[in-house]
Formats: structure tokens, sequence, C-alpha cells
């Protein structure tokens, strides 16, 4: 059974850093893009990150670019968000996703709909 599971939120004070993980088990991450969303009491769910096949190829929201980085590991079968310069903006609950990508190494999206598979999400809350 696929399964993406996340862990690393939790609270933190503005201009704090949290890692976030993405954990895949019953299926391997090398034939998926990688994206990671979240989620605002009362707002849309956004794309925050993503990230291709081939890591080299990455996309960041604006509100975030300089501040997050993703990454994969793929021998771990992890996909990461390190995420510094936490403002209270940043508070939702975060999902990774995957969508599979055996066409293109270094395509990914921050379309919501274009992912097949997610996680439960992992809660993030930065305040004082």
């Amino acid at each position: 059974q696929l399964q993406l599971v996340e862990s690393g939120g939790g609270l933190v004070q503005p201009g704090g850093s949290l890692r976030l993980s993405c954990a895949a088990s019953g299926f391997s991450l090398n034939a998926f893009a990688m994206g990671w969303f979240r989620q605002a009491p009362g707002k849309e769910r956004e794309g925050v990150s993503c990230i291709a096949r081939s890591d080299g190829t990455t996309y960041y929201r604006d509100s975030v670019k300089g501040r997050f980085t993703v990454s994969r590991d793929n021998a771990k079968n992890t996909v990461y968000l390190q995420m510094n310069s936490l403002k209270p903006e940043d508070t939702a609950l975060y999902y990774c996703a995957a969508v599979l990508s055996t066409s293109n190494w270094r395509w990914c999206t921050l379309g919501q709909y274009d992912y097949d598979y997610w996680g439960q999400g992992t809660q993030v809350t930065v305040s004082s």
C-alpha cells in the first residue's frame, strides 16, 4: 500500500526553523515528482515547493523563496522541507504529495490536482 507520512512539524517562534520529512512506504520515490503543500484554517490549500525526480529542478511559491529548501534522498525514500526564518503566516497544516513522473526527469508542479498520493499532514505553528 502506497503511503506518505510527514513528520517534523511543531510550534516554533518567529524567525525559527523546522525541517519537515516525508517518508514513503510501499513504493519507491525514485519514479515520482514530489510536492509540499499547506493549508491554513479557512484558506485554500496551496503549493509551497516541489522537486523533480532529478533534484536539480525545484520550484517555490514566491512567499517562501530564500527561506525554504526542498530536497530528496531517494536512498532513504524521503523528501525534506527545510524551513528557515519562519513567519506567523507560515502557520498551516503541511502535506507532502507524490505524482508518478516517468517521462520527464526534470518536471514537477505546484498544482495540487496533478498529484495522486497524499500524506496526512503535519502541523506547523509559528507563534511567540
